[in-house]
């Protein structure tokens, strides 16, 4: 029953789950059953139009994020408009729908995503470099300023 699993596995995701104004989060989301979509230069391009759009994001700030070719790395801090969760759906059928603008696939991402709250004692601009180093550790690229598609606050 690998469907009552994977389901299990959301829902053990979503246990314990707080949105909290202020919070700064790093939320990872995968693409639907880990497929590279995103090594095409021109979806990526169309996915990460939606990763900063103002009327999505209402007050939370995007601080961080890269785009690996079957995953997403976002470090939000979160504002009052939105929840974690709604923000994060927000962002997924955003980007979802600017793909489809050249792929017609009906889903692009898994609904689950993973969260984790950054504690006081833990540097944001830490969690930003761990995030920015991505395709550098996955092995992608040998210069961080050769992977085109991140951004942060601090630049």
């Amino acid at each position: 029953m690998p469907i009552a699993h994977s389901r299990k596995g959301h829902r053990s995701l979503r246990r314990g789950r707080v949105s909290m104004p202020g919070q700064v989060y790093l939320v990872t989301t995968c693409t639907h059953q880990r497929l590279p979509i995103f090594k095409d230069f021109t979806l990526a391009r169309q996915a990460c139009t939606s990763f900063q759009d103002p009327s999505l994001l209402g007050d939370a700030r995007m601080l961080a994020w890269v785009l690996m070719p079957d995953h997403v790395h976002w470090l939000i801090q979160l504002g009052n408009s939105f929840d974690l969760s709604e923000l994060i759906k927000r962002l997924k059928s955003s980007s979802a729908y600017q793909v489809n603008q050249c792929l017609h696939q009906e889903a692009i991402w898994e609904r689950a995503f993973h969260d984790r709250a950054l504690r006081k004692e833990e540097g944001v601009i830490e969690a930003a470099r761990y995030v920015i180093a991505n395709p550098l550790r996955a092995g992608l690229i040998q210069n961080v300023g050769e992977y085109p598609f991140w951004n942060s606050a601090w630049l």
